[in-house]
């Protein structure tokens, strides 16, 4: 076994490395670009080393500096996370060179399942069922179209190399084919550094089902099941849960089988991840091989109890694999949800800035938090906006569920825009919770935008005994009455008025010793106990034997609660003051305003019109580059280019006005 190891990577997949590797008893080493001198892998490890400026391609992409850093450091292996160098041939080989291993499988594999058109040519061979397609290499784009139009619509747009969602496009009419193609190929070119693409038939209704092999350098290769990656967001993967809901005994055992039979194609070690296409006949297609740990592999370790990271360093030191295939079990069910740098008010445009607030819910069995950022961290334009994976477990998918639901309203961020409103929101959906999964989820239920969660009695009636609750304690400590709740004015009901969504709502608080019983709107009582105290963020207790999560905003009038996806503000008022107070006016909206303004800080990639061309509502106007993806800005209504104040090549702030319309 090795002594020391180096992770070529950053954010939580190093801080996950390191974890594994030092319970191993391994000396870390982290590397770090000027951007990350103060970030949470470059504390965690042993030791540390600067390898390049901010951007990707001078620091973590660059392999001369990652391999002298490991030289320099004395460590005897490299893990490259996933992402960067992960599934880069001639790093592993420049390790193998230099005499250091490589935490991956071999070169040779990595090759030839790193190009999806030489990745499918081996499966067409091998006879594995494939979705129809042209994966000719370096096809232009006279070619791509004349292929998209023999395959017929819709299509989809891939990039060769890579994974992750960067490079793909689905073109459903003809006119969205030239956009298509010069989009893909400029984000592949970003992240990957090749630009050749494929074209594929569009499978209506999909599932994207995956499944876990793990092999060592004797010829021992185990699957670990599948996982379901369904819901995603621009090809990239939001949520995933193992098992899969959709596959029986007999799928699940042929897609494991077909797995193996890739792995042994390729003479595969290490962690690896083959990737099927399934549609609602359950009939599976190849789509791609991940030749590195994959983002969600925490959900395969939960139902396994097998660590993929400890197992890939085993294997790179050669060691035989510890498991037999027979041996393995299902245990239970996990779910994950990648929390997001992102705003799903605003079309999910990335943010940055500062996290002011990090609260993780309580961990332990059932909850486990990966993260690479703590309280107080910046968040780069420069990376992936990937803030934390959260992973639940429980005995069957709905008690894995439902402590999804509970862990993700207890997980506290403030300072940037998140997406935890919206995760939360896709985990009470019936749709979800019933199992009936697409990758074409999210653009289907939420097609028109993210307004937020959908305001429920249950959801209402848990805002309105929270604030009550709240306004209990408040109003006691406020008195200056010392003591617990149940010592305050302990045989006194008490009479409010709840504000909520425009509405006056009567409410009546009972203290009693165990707790304070609550009537809302002339409802027979109901239990409330909580140990919350004023100044928590985050209200936990439990209400008429129901366990709820509710984040806590105060403001100068009452408070802003949220759960389940829903963001209200709620007021509680003495009777006489309340219709004083609902008579107030609303908040009128700003004008729109006459130009195009950078909605994050980003790279102008393209200015897709001139000045003094009319456009149309819904027409491109240009691409920003934020954080890894390109993000096409359209026009909100129809005008005229006034006038141009940005080029491509420019770095905008937020806000940076990029042009004006008469």
């Amino acid at each position: 076994m090795f002594e020391s190891v180096l992770i070529a990577n950053r954010g939580e997949i190093a801080c996950r490395v390191i974890r594994t590797a030092r319970r191993m008893g391994l000396r870390t080493v982290a590397v770090y670009s000027e951007a990350d001198a103060g970030a949470m892998h470059v504390d965690l490890a042993d030791a540390a080393r600067l390898i390049g400026p901010a951007p990707a391609r001078d620091s973590y992409l660059n392999i001369a500096a990652v391999v002298a850093a490991a030289r320099e450091a004395g460590a005897e292996a490299i893990h490259p996370g996933y992402g960067f160098l992960a599934e880069n041939a001639d790093f592993a080989e420049a390790c193998a060179e230099a005499g250091i291993a490589f935490v991956g499988p071999p070169a040779a594999a990595i090759r030839a399942m790193g190009s999806k058109i030489e990745a499918k040519r081996i499966m067409e061979d091998a006879g594995v069922p494939l979705v129809p397609g042209f994966h000719e290499p370096d096809m232009d784009d006279r070619r791509l179209a004349e292929a998209a139009a023999e395959i017929g619509y819709p299509v989809m747009i891939k990039a060769s190399a890579g994974g992750g969602g960067k490079g793909m496009r689905i073109a459903r009419t003809e006119s969205e084919v030239e956009e298509g193609f010069a989009s893909a190929r400029s984000e592949a070119r970003s992240s990957f550094g090749d630009g050749r693409l494929l074209v594929e038939k569009f499978i209506d209704q999909p599932r994207h089902i995956e499944v876990q092999v793990l092999g060592d350098q004797h010829g021992n290769l185990v699957h670990l099941f599948e996982r379901e990656c369904s819901i995603q967001r621009r090809h990239q993967k939001v949520i995933e849960e193992a098992p899969s809901p959709f596959l029986d005994p007999q799928t699940r055992a042929a897609m494991g089988a077909q797995a193996l039979a890739l792995a042994k194609a390729v003479d595969y070690h290490s962690a690896g991840t083959v990737e099927f296409m399934v549609d609602r006949q359950r009939k599976f297609y190849f789509l791609e091989m991940n030749t590195r740990l994959q983002v969600e592999h925490p959900v395969t370790e939960m139902i396994t109890g097998i660590d993929l990271v400890a197992e890939m360093i085993r294997v790179a030191a050669g060691e035989k694999l510890r498991v037999k295939q027979k041996k393995l079990k299902i245990d239970g069910w996990a779910i994950e949800a990648r929390i997001y740098a992102e705003d799903p008010y605003r079309g999910f445009l990335p943010s940055i800035g500062r996290l002011s607030r990090h609260i993780l819910p309580r961990q332990g069995a059932p909850v486990r938090v990966d993260t690479g950022v703590a309280e107080g961290a910046d968040i780069s334009i420069h990376y992936d906006p990937l803030i934390a994976k959260l992973i639940t477990h429980g005995a069957d998918r709905a008690a894995a569920l439902s402590t999804m639901r509970h862990a993700l309203d207890a997980y506290y961020i403030r300072g940037i825009a998140h997406n935890l409103p919206f995760l939360s929101a896709v985990m009470a959906h019936r749709r979800f919770a019933e199992g009936r999964l697409s990758t074409a989820f999210i653009d289907e239920e939420y097609g028109d935008g993210f307004t937020g969660g959908p305001m429920s009695d249950e959801v209402g009636r848990s805002m309105i005994a929270v604030a009550l609750f709240m306004d209990g304690i408040e109003r006691a400590r406020e008195a200056s009455i010392a003591g617990p709740l149940r010592q305050v004015r302990p045989m006194e009901a008490i009479e409010k008025v709840v504000l909520l969504d425009g509405d006056q709502i009567p409410v009546v608080m009972e203290y009693e010793p165990d707790g304070p019983l609550i009537s809302i709107d002339g409802a027979g009582p109901i239990k409330m106990i909580s140990p919350w105290k004023p100044g928590n963020p985050v209200f936990e207790g439990g209400l008429d034997g129901q366990r709820i999560n509710v984040e806590i905003d105060r403001l100068a009038l009452g408070y802003r609660l949220t759960t389940s996806g829903v963001v209200r503000e709620v007021r509680v008022l003495r009777p006489a003051l309340a219709p004083l107070y609902a008579e107030l006016p609303a908040k009128i909206p700003p004008p729109g305003s006459p130009s195009l303004t950078c909605p994050m800080p980003g790279l102008v990639v393209s200015i897709n019109v001139v000045e003094g061309e009319a456009v149309s509502a819904g027409q491109a106007l240009a691409v920003v580059e934020a954080m890894k993806m390109e993000n096409t800005l359209r026009a909100e209504r129809a005008g005229t280019v006034a006038k141009i104040h940005a080029a491509p090549g420019d770095s905008l702030a937020v806000d940076a006005v990029i042009m004006e319309f008469d």
